[in-house]
Protein backbone atom coordinates (compact mmCIF):
# COMPACT_ATOMS: atom_id res chain seq x y z
CA UNK A 1 0.00 0.00 0.00
CA UNK A 2 1.28 3.38 -0.79
CA UNK A 3 0.56 6.12 1.34
CA UNK A 4 0.85 10.05 1.33
CA UNK A 5 4.64 11.09 0.25
CA UNK A 6 5.00 13.00 3.54
CA UNK A 7 2.84 10.47 6.00
CA UNK A 8 6.68 7.84 6.81
CA UNK A 9 8.33 11.20 7.47
CA UNK A 10 5.71 12.46 10.47
CA UNK A 11 5.29 8.71 11.61
CA UNK A 12 8.99 8.57 12.04
CA UNK A 13 8.99 11.87 14.08
CA UNK A 14 6.34 10.27 15.89
CA UNK A 15 8.16 7.45 17.00
CA UNK A 16 11.41 8.88 17.96
CA UNK A 17 9.54 11.49 19.86
CA UNK A 18 7.49 8.42 21.39
CA UNK A 19 11.39 6.84 22.81
CA UNK A 20 12.44 5.13 18.88
CA UNK A 21 15.92 6.60 19.33
CA UNK A 22 17.18 4.29 16.46
CA UNK A 23 14.15 5.82 14.24
CA UNK A 24 15.36 6.20 10.29
CA UNK A 25 13.68 7.52 7.19
CA UNK A 26 14.55 5.49 3.70
CA UNK A 27 14.85 8.54 1.14
CA UNK A 28 14.72 6.73 -2.08
CA UNK A 29 15.15 7.87 -6.01
CA UNK A 30 13.87 7.62 -8.52
CA UNK A 31 16.96 5.55 -9.79
CA UNK A 32 16.55 3.65 -6.96
CA UNK A 33 19.54 5.01 -4.77
CA UNK A 34 18.88 5.11 -1.03
CA UNK A 35 20.04 7.16 2.23
CA UNK A 36 19.04 6.90 5.50
CA UNK A 37 18.62 10.05 7.41
CA UNK A 38 18.06 9.78 11.46
CA UNK A 39 14.61 10.72 12.45
CA UNK A 40 16.70 13.07 15.43
CA UNK A 41 18.42 15.05 12.98
CA UNK A 42 14.98 16.99 13.23
CA UNK A 43 15.26 17.47 16.46
CA UNK A 44 18.50 18.72 17.27
CA UNK A 45 19.15 21.33 19.61
CA UNK A 46 21.08 24.87 18.84
CA UNK A 47 24.15 23.44 20.02
CA UNK A 48 24.12 21.15 17.45
CA UNK A 49 23.17 23.86 14.15
CA UNK A 50 25.06 24.53 11.83
CA UNK A 51 26.67 27.89 11.00
CA UNK A 52 24.29 28.49 8.34
CA UNK A 53 21.21 27.56 10.17
CA UNK A 54 22.65 30.32 12.95
CA UNK A 55 22.90 32.76 10.58
CA UNK A 56 19.31 32.17 9.09
CA UNK A 57 17.96 32.25 12.83
CA UNK A 58 19.56 35.87 13.42
CA UNK A 59 18.83 37.08 10.56
CA UNK A 60 14.86 36.21 11.37
CA UNK A 61 12.69 39.37 12.49
CA UNK A 62 9.49 40.48 13.23
CA UNK A 63 6.53 37.91 12.88
CA UNK A 64 8.03 34.86 11.38
CA UNK A 65 6.75 32.27 9.07
CA UNK A 66 8.50 28.74 9.65
CA UNK A 67 8.13 26.86 6.45
CA UNK A 68 7.96 22.70 6.67
CA UNK A 69 8.89 22.95 10.36
CA UNK A 70 8.86 19.52 11.32
CA UNK A 71 9.86 18.57 14.45
CA UNK A 72 10.07 22.45 15.41
CA UNK A 73 13.99 22.94 16.17
CA UNK A 74 14.28 26.41 14.57
CA UNK A 75 10.61 27.63 15.93
CA UNK A 76 11.63 26.80 19.31
CA UNK A 77 14.66 28.72 19.21
CA UNK A 78 12.80 31.75 18.08
CA UNK A 79 9.98 31.32 20.40
CA UNK A 80 12.83 31.45 23.02
CA UNK A 81 14.18 34.74 21.01
CA UNK A 82 10.68 36.62 22.10
CA UNK A 83 9.54 36.15 17.99
CA UNK A 84 6.08 35.47 17.13
CA UNK A 85 6.61 32.28 15.42
CA UNK A 86 3.58 29.98 12.95
CA UNK A 87 4.91 26.97 12.23
CA UNK A 88 3.87 25.21 9.38
CA UNK A 89 3.93 21.79 8.00
CA UNK A 90 1.90 19.12 5.65
CA UNK A 91 2.44 15.89 8.15
CA UNK A 92 -0.30 15.49 10.61
CA UNK A 93 1.95 14.41 12.24
CA UNK A 94 4.48 16.53 12.64
CA UNK A 95 1.92 19.37 13.90
CA UNK A 96 1.47 16.72 16.65
CA UNK A 97 4.90 16.45 17.27
CA UNK A 98 5.86 20.13 17.65
CA UNK A 99 2.60 20.69 19.74
CA UNK A 100 4.13 17.99 22.34
CA UNK A 101 6.88 19.62 22.29
CA UNK A 102 5.94 23.28 23.04
CA UNK A 103 5.40 25.12 19.92
CA UNK A 104 2.93 27.43 20.34
CA UNK A 105 1.25 28.34 17.70
CA UNK A 106 1.14 25.36 14.52
CA UNK A 107 -0.92 25.01 11.82
CA UNK A 108 -1.35 21.65 9.65
CA UNK A 109 -0.82 23.61 5.90
CA UNK A 110 0.81 23.48 2.71
CA UNK A 111 2.57 27.23 1.98
CA UNK A 112 1.22 26.98 -1.15
CA UNK A 113 -2.70 27.33 -0.04
CA UNK A 114 -1.44 29.83 2.78
CA UNK A 115 -4.46 32.36 2.79
CA UNK A 116 -4.99 35.59 5.33
CA UNK A 117 -2.00 36.64 7.37
CA UNK A 118 1.27 38.44 6.89
CA UNK A 119 4.69 37.72 7.81
CA UNK A 120 7.93 39.62 8.10
CA UNK A 121 9.95 36.67 8.01
CA UNK A 122 9.36 33.60 5.64
CA UNK A 123 12.17 30.92 6.75
CA UNK A 124 12.26 27.85 4.85
CA UNK A 125 15.49 25.70 5.82
CA UNK A 126 16.69 22.25 5.65
CA UNK A 127 15.96 22.60 1.77
CA UNK A 128 12.78 23.00 2.24
CA UNK A 129 12.22 25.19 -0.72
CA UNK A 130 12.37 21.75 -2.83
CA UNK A 131 8.91 21.10 -1.96
CA UNK A 132 8.41 23.58 -4.75
CA UNK A 133 9.32 20.27 -6.98
CA UNK A 134 10.67 21.92 -10.12
CA UNK A 135 11.14 24.90 -11.78
CA UNK A 136 7.78 25.93 -12.98
CA UNK A 137 6.82 25.47 -9.00
CA UNK A 138 9.84 27.50 -7.84
CA UNK A 139 7.94 30.91 -10.64
CA UNK A 140 4.80 30.01 -8.89
CA UNK A 141 6.01 30.33 -5.21
CA UNK A 142 7.86 33.44 -5.98
CA UNK A 143 5.37 34.97 -7.88
CA UNK A 144 2.51 34.00 -5.09
CA UNK A 145 4.32 34.48 -1.86
CA UNK A 146 4.07 38.60 -2.33
CA UNK A 147 0.94 37.77 -0.75
CA UNK A 148 2.92 36.04 2.57
CA UNK A 149 4.64 39.23 3.24
CA UNK A 150 4.63 42.42 5.12
CA UNK A 151 5.79 45.61 3.50
CA UNK A 152 9.77 45.13 3.91
CA UNK A 153 9.61 41.57 4.42
CA UNK A 154 12.33 38.74 3.71
CA UNK A 155 12.19 35.09 2.97
CA UNK A 156 15.38 33.06 3.95
CA UNK A 157 15.92 29.64 1.96
CA UNK A 158 18.92 27.29 1.72
CA UNK A 159 19.36 24.84 -0.74
CA UNK A 160 22.17 22.97 -2.49
CA UNK A 161 24.13 23.19 -6.01
CA UNK A 162 23.27 20.33 -8.09
CA UNK A 163 26.35 20.55 -9.45
CA UNK A 164 26.61 19.69 -13.68
CA UNK A 165 24.08 19.28 -15.76
CA UNK A 166 22.91 15.25 -16.70
CA UNK A 167 23.47 14.70 -20.52
CA UNK A 168 20.94 12.06 -20.28
CA UNK A 169 18.19 14.51 -19.24
CA UNK A 170 18.93 17.40 -21.35
CA UNK A 171 15.42 18.80 -21.31
CA UNK A 172 15.35 19.03 -17.77
CA UNK A 173 16.97 20.52 -15.21
CA UNK A 174 19.60 18.48 -13.30
CA UNK A 175 18.22 19.46 -9.40
CA UNK A 176 14.50 18.63 -11.05
CA UNK A 177 14.40 14.86 -8.90
CA UNK A 178 12.12 12.35 -7.71
CA UNK A 179 12.03 11.08 -4.18
CA UNK A 180 10.21 8.37 -2.16
CA UNK A 181 10.21 7.99 1.66
CA UNK A 182 9.75 5.05 4.16
CA UNK A 183 9.53 4.15 7.14
CA UNK A 184 8.78 0.72 9.08
CA UNK A 185 7.92 -0.54 6.12
CA UNK A 186 5.23 2.13 4.90
CA UNK A 187 5.75 3.62 2.03
CA UNK A 188 5.01 6.85 0.52
CA UNK A 189 3.94 8.23 -3.03
CA UNK A 190 7.01 9.42 -4.73
CA UNK A 191 6.97 13.51 -5.14
CA UNK A 192 8.95 16.01 -7.20
CA UNK A 193 11.75 17.85 -5.20
CA UNK A 194 14.51 20.53 -6.57
CA UNK A 195 17.81 20.84 -5.43
CA UNK A 196 18.66 24.64 -6.73
CA UNK A 197 21.92 26.42 -7.42
CA UNK A 198 22.27 29.87 -6.17
CA UNK A 199 22.67 31.43 -9.54
CA UNK A 200 19.45 29.97 -10.78
CA UNK A 201 17.50 31.13 -7.91
CA UNK A 202 18.83 34.58 -8.34
CA UNK A 203 17.93 34.28 -12.00
CA UNK A 204 14.43 33.47 -11.19
CA UNK A 205 13.57 35.48 -8.50
CA UNK A 206 14.79 38.58 -10.37
CA UNK A 207 11.83 37.65 -12.95
CA UNK A 208 9.55 37.42 -10.69
CA UNK A 209 10.92 40.79 -8.65
CA UNK A 210 12.81 39.55 -6.07
CA UNK A 211 16.20 40.60 -4.97
CA UNK A 212 18.80 37.60 -4.32
CA UNK A 213 21.57 37.86 -2.12
CA UNK A 214 23.74 34.92 -1.02
CA UNK A 215 23.80 35.18 2.57
CA UNK A 216 26.23 32.00 3.33
CA UNK A 217 27.86 29.70 1.17
CA UNK A 218 29.40 26.22 2.38
CA UNK A 219 32.65 24.61 -0.07
CA UNK A 220 30.42 21.34 -0.99
CA UNK A 221 27.29 23.25 -2.21
CA UNK A 222 25.11 24.33 0.59
CA UNK A 223 23.84 28.05 0.55
CA UNK A 224 21.29 30.53 2.38
CA UNK A 225 19.69 33.54 0.24
CA UNK A 226 17.72 35.87 1.38
CA UNK A 227 14.87 37.04 -1.03
CA UNK A 228 13.33 41.09 -0.81
CA UNK A 229 11.45 42.73 -2.75
CA UNK A 230 12.87 44.28 -5.82
CA UNK A 231 11.13 45.24 -9.14
CA UNK A 232 10.20 42.72 -11.59
CA UNK A 233 12.31 42.52 -14.63
CA UNK A 234 15.18 43.91 -12.20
Amino acid sequence: MTHPSWAPHGAALRAFLAGREDAEIVVRGEDGEEERTPARVFFRGPEEFSSLEEAALDLCRGRVLDVGAGAGCHSLVLQERGLAVVAIDVAPEAVEVMRSRGVRDVRCGDVFAWAGERFDTLLILMNGIGLVGSLDGLDRFLRDTRRLLNAGGQILVDSYDPGEPDPARPDRYVGEMRFQLEYAGRRGAFYDFLFLDCGTLGRHAERAGWRCESIWQEDEGHYLARLTAGTAGG
